[in-house]
């Protein structure tokens, strides 16, 4: 394994979102796990910024409904694949590059019935596991920021794309350059590759062969949610505190108080980036 995967595997199996955390949540307010529904899981599982609403707006974008076949790259622990399986009857494909993510994922979809339309592989989106043209919507969320080569990863989405398919995404970008320390502290607490601006990624996904439809700048749009969920991983870390277990990842937390300032400083941002083959 590269030194940059293993970077994003350490990172994502120290994440404070994690399977069993939110099932020890919902054992905790329901009393058991027997009957879980999908959307039971919705407050929980959805590891991106805006939930349920930003990745309703992905779909939109990406024209996904039902029926439609999807690839979701850097799935995590899948619940963009659920909700789009649950909610517009879509087929689903995850791929996930760390073990306990797919693992993780793989559990929760099995207990609330959705393996048959939301299913997860163990891969690296660089060389994704699967044949050419066989989707119709390529979709990831806040992922290509971990990852060593965008380009390679976006030939893959135009690669399994059909005709006429769509990708769309949403990911960190620098509205300015940052400093070495900030750098590193990015890549040392959550695995943060170099980022680009919203021109340069408009010209990446061109490189590709894609048609750019939209790149639809997010930065003030994240400013309030970043802040709500330093709060919530602050809160975790309480948690974990006051239980005695294992607080997570030092690192991580310190470079998201950092990321957060960023944010509010408009040096980093976000870009939601619309693309047909």
């Amino acid at each position: 394994m590269s030194d940059a995967a293993s970077q994003v595997v350490y990172f994502y199996d120290r994440h404070p979102i994690s399977c069993e955390i939110i099932l020890a949540k919902l054992r905790a307010s329901r009393g058991h796990l027997d009957g879980l529904r999908p959307e039971e899981l919705f407050a929980h599982d959805q590891d991106h910024y805006g939930g349920l609403t930003a990745t309703d707006e992905l779909a939109r974008a990406a024209q996904i409904g039902n029926g439609s076949r999807v690839a979701d790259f850097c799935a995590g622990l899948g619940g963009t694949m659920r909700y789009l399986a649950h909610k517009y009857g879509a087929d689903v494909t995850g791929i996930e590059l760390t073990p306990a993510r797919v693992a993780g994922a793989r559990e929760l979809t099995r207990r609330v019935g959705l393996h048959d339309t939301a299913r997860i592989v163990e891969g690296n989106v660089m060389e994704v596991p699967l044949p050419d043209a066989s989707v119709d919507a390529v979709v990831s969320q806040e992922a290509f920021c971990h990852v060593p080569d965008v380009k390679r990863a976006l030939g893959e989405a135009l690669r399994i794309l059909g005709t006429d398919g769509r990708l769309a995404f949403t990911d960190w970008i620098a509205n300015q350059p940052l400093t070495a320390n900030d750098a590193q502290l990015m890549w040392d607490g959550m695995a943060i590759q170099p980022l680009r601006s919203i021109p340069d990624y408009r010209s990446l996904v061109e490189s590709v062969g894609f048609r750019v439809i939209s790149a639809q700048d997010l930065t003030e749009e994240w400013g309030p949610i970043l802040k709500q969920r330093l709060a919530m991983y602050q809160r975790l870390r309480e948690d974990a505190r006051q239980a005695g277990t294992p607080m997570g990842h030092d690192a991580f937390h310190e470079s998201y108080i950092r990321f957060v300032d960023l944010i509010q400083e408009r040096k980093l941002g976000g870009v939601r980036v619309v693309g047909a083959k």
